[in-house]
């Protein structure tokens, strides 16, 4: 099953300008089994399932949860799309598999054991062993991968058709959009590439709320084949209620299946939040599982640091945001990228600026590293003390450029001066951003 999709679907179905990429953004996301269990409370239909992170715990959830299956599915959980086509460092193919008799010679090697019920759970007993604490690869986690901590023991469902739902936040009506597809599941980044016309977009005015002929385009544009249309309609209704009392910016269910009992149900979520609700939505924000985040935005969340980790190579530590992007933009204009954006703000303490040369120094790709400053409220004084302090605390391992200008720069460029750094100075962006792609190839 496909998690995140909904990001190239966007970008192809509603042509979203420029090139996806995949990055941290500044919202919570939250696995798949804690949405399953939220999406519950909301009365929305989803499989029995339950979490585990040990092999104990898988025992005793087949005995106390799903003492009379016969097959159950188990999801490798991290916070990252592709994880059936996933693959672990350990050599086990996919993150998702269903537990089937069949299947028990090849996973347990070269004991053949029939396929009774007590021989099936034995092997998912071996299976989720093989899962956990074990690192899993896919296209959206980098050639690094994520470690899985849990895995997610499901109800196998008898699934009679797959689509794919999702809500967002439009920019262009300033509201919800609801995105529906009557054709769900790993390929629908394909299927909205090919096939346009399949899916259906429903924008929702969010002073109204969602109506009975929003909720109805919807339906129409699944086109369930058993499930019951007015009972699907209200589903529809309570996933939006849930987009909006809990504050999602983004709400994927890929797939939302029926069933042969003609029930709708969402066998897969992906739900995302707005961290500007943190305040508010403190039980949700409390789902937080920051061992699935990049360590150096953790850090730098603790600091209360802007930023965002990328693939390039040369380290930015910039004053503005608007000043940040025009940094990374010369650095790309000159043949390099950046290793990330970083912006520490208006009043960042000596103390801050010292964490964000901890986090730069961190990264074994950054070759280089750019100051860039140009002081208003931001004083180019705190700033130099900051390197000067900092590179008391870490070794400093690459070249560093620095660019001052504004409030109280010459006090500044006098303290990095004094200091007996061997530091580059640069006189203006354009100068800055050439001497770091210089030094970071010598």
């Amino acid at each position: 099953m496909m998690r995140g999709s909904l990001n190239k679907l966007v970008f192809r179905s509603l042509s979203v300008a420029g090139k996806w990429q995949q990055q941290q953004l500044r919202r919570l996301n939250i696995h798949e089994y804690q949405g399953a269990e939220l999406m519950s409370k909301y009365g929305v239909n989803v499989p029995k399932g339950v979490a585990v992170s040990s092999v104990p715990e898988v025992r005793k959830a087949i005995q106390d949860v799903f003492p009379n299956e016969s097959e159950l599915v188990v999801k490798s959980q991290i916070l990252a799309g592709g994880r059936g086509l996933g693959t672990f460092k350990s050599g086990l193919k996919g993150g998702v598999h269903i537990v089937k008799a069949d299947q028990v010679e090849e996973i347990a090697g070269a004991v053949i054991l029939s396929p009774s019920p007590v021989h099936i759970f034995s092997r998912l007993l071996l299976f989720a062993g093989k899962m956990l604490g074990q690192i899993l690869v896919t296209k959206q986690t980098g050639p690094q991968g994520k470690v899985v901590s849990k895995v997610y023991l499901c109800q196998k469902l008898s699934l009679v058709n797959e689509m794919y739902f999702a809500i967002t936040l439009d920019r262009k009506t300033a509201g919800p959009l609801i995105i529906a597809c009557r054709k769900g599941g790993t390929s629908i980044e394909d299927l909205a590439e090919k096939f346009p016309d399949m899916i259906i977009k429903v924008p929702i005015d969010v002073f109204k709320g969602i109506s009975d002929e929003d909720a109805a385009k919807v339906v129409d544009g699944l086109a369930p084949k058993v499930a019951d249309r007015s009972a699907s309609m209200e589903q529809v209704k309570k996933l939006y209620k849930l987009f909006c009392e809990t504050d999602c910016t983004l709400l994927e269910i890929n797939p939302i299946a029926e069933t042969s009992d003609n029930q709708l149900v969402a066998a897969d979520a992906k739900l995302n939040f707005d961290d500007n609700a943190a305040y508010r939505q403190k039980e949700i924000f409390s789902l937080r599982d920051p061992t699935q985040e990049d360590p150096r935005e953790v850090a730098a969340a603790q600091a209360d640091l802007n930023y965002i980790g990328l693939d390039g190579e040369i380290g930015c530590m910039v004053n503005g945001a608007g000043l940040a992007m025009a940094t990374m933009d010369i650095i790309k204009l000159r043949g390099r990228t950046p290793a990330n954006f970083l912006d520490v703000g208006g009043n960042a303490s000596e103390a801050q600026v010292v964490e964000a040369f901890k986090i730069l120094t961190s990264d074994d790709k950054v070759k280089a590293i750019l100051v860039n400053i140009f002081g208003g409220i931001m004083k180019c004084d705190v700033i130099a003390s900051g390197i000067v302090n900092a590179a008391k605390h870490v070794q400093l391992k690459v070249p560093v450029v620095v660019r001052l200008e504004g409030t109280n720069v010459d006090q500044g460029k006098s303290i990095l001066k004094e200091s007996g750094m061997t530091l580059i100075t640069a006189e203006d962006l354009d100068d800055a951003a050439e001497k770091a792609v210089k030094v970071a190839y010598n």
